[in-house]
């Protein structure tokens, strides 16, 4: 597992997250703002067992 710090799409809060390094392909999961309690998509790449890409948007569709 690692840390990430991203900011929330809806309150804008700086937040950590937690993703599984140790899947091998292109992941997508949803997790909820420990501030505001709304639901993120973190899409994320997994390459020798370190975060390679990260992106995430709302629900709503507003990627960031």
């Amino acid at each position: 597992m690692e840390e990430m710090n991203i900011q929330c799409p809806y309150c804008l809060q700086a937040i950590t997250v937690l993703v599984d390094t140790g899947v091998y392909e292109y992941t997508t999961l949803i997790d909820d703002c420990e501030v505001c309690c709304r639901p993120i998509e973190i899409s994320y790449s997994v390459e020798d067992g370190r975060v390679s890409s990260l992106s995430y948007n709302s629900i709503e569709g507003n990627e960031f």
